[in-house]
């Protein structure tokens, strides 16, 4: 059992947890995902890490309610835990496996979309911690949805903070911000974008006119989390990928957004993924190559 040691409401729907899990403190890293499971009946959950503390062993989370599971997850309270805590999941942040030195010189921007803020926080801090400065544009539909200001504000070198009906902040989408930031003077050579898929399919198509290289956290469906039920596989370039094993991280420029988009709808009922399973054939299951999930 990993039980829950802090709760905590950050806006409407939105909840953090801090939950004992040692094994996966210790070894996580920015980038990295979990997937967590209430009890026997209770759906798999996957949940990107978006804070860890190594010596206390415990793994900070954070979600929305947005489907019966996460309806009963808002209810768990301190001193309550969940029946499993799998991780961590998935590959590291790109950057930090980079020289930090030639980190230093990149000019890097991030833009967290709505809970996407959550994931974008544990890599902007593990940059400020390395000295390595960056700039974060962080957006939500209105100033009630907004969180985790303060503690961006604290690691990052500029915060930009927008909100689509000009409740709070610049009035507009983090795509606005990053164009006149540029039109302003600020020049990129590294983007991060995570938030909803729509969000960062449209930063993709801003950062590919302005020439700046992006690498996106993609988040669809997944089940297992080792590639095997084919829930998050995704079409980047002319290859085939899954989320879970080969990201979430990919490069923007190259992820068939309108494709995951569709198959994420699909997805979602019987009828759908009997209709994927047969229209992608042995490319269906993939991820590890050793769970024979396509046989």
């Amino acid at each position: 059992m990993y039980p829950i040691v802090k709760k905590e409401k950050l806006a409407d729907k939105i909840f953090l947890m801090d939950v004992k899990a040692p094994r996966v403190a210790k070894t996580c890293e920015p980038g990295q995902f979990v997937i967590v499971k209430m009890d026997e009946e209770g759906e798999r959950i996957p949940l990107t890490i978006c804070d860890y503390d190594r010596a206390e062993g415990t793994i900070t989370i954070v979600f929305q309610t947005v489907g019966a599971s996460t309806e009963r997850m808002q209810y768990l309270n301190e001193g309550d835990a969940f029946l499993d805590f799998v991780g961590p999941l998935g590959c590291a942040s790109e950057l930090v496996d980079m020289d930090t030195e030639e980190l230093k010189k990149k000019k890097i921007v991030f833009i967290a979309g709505g809970v996407g803020t959550a994931p974008v926080y544990p890599q902007v801090k593990w940059l400020h911690e390395h000295g390595i400065d960056c700039d974060v544009i962080m957006g939500s539909r209105t100033k009630d949805l907004l969180f985790f200001t303060d503690k961006m504000e604290k690691v990052a070198s500029n915060l930009y903070v927008t909100t689509d009906d000009g409740s709070y902040g610049f009035h507009g989408m983090g795509t606005d911000q990053l164009q006149a930031l540029v039109d302003a003077g600020h020049t990129y050579n590294h983007c991060v974008a995570i938030g909803p898929m729509i969000m960062m399919k449209f930063v993709c198509l801003l950062t590919k006119k302005l020439e700046i290289p992006t690498i996106v956290s993609m988040n669809p469906i997944m089940v297992d989390g080792t590639g095997m039920c084919g829930a998050c596989r995704l079409t980047v370039g002319d290859e085939v990928k899954f989320a879970c094993v080969d990201g979430p991280e990919f490069d923007g420029h190259l992820v068939d957004f309108d494709q995951a988009m569709k198959r994420q709808q699909l997805y979602k009922t019987e009828e759908g993924r009997a209709m994927l399973k047969l229209k992608e054939g042995d490319t269906h299951h993939g991820g590890c190559g050793h769970c024979g999930g396509g046989e």
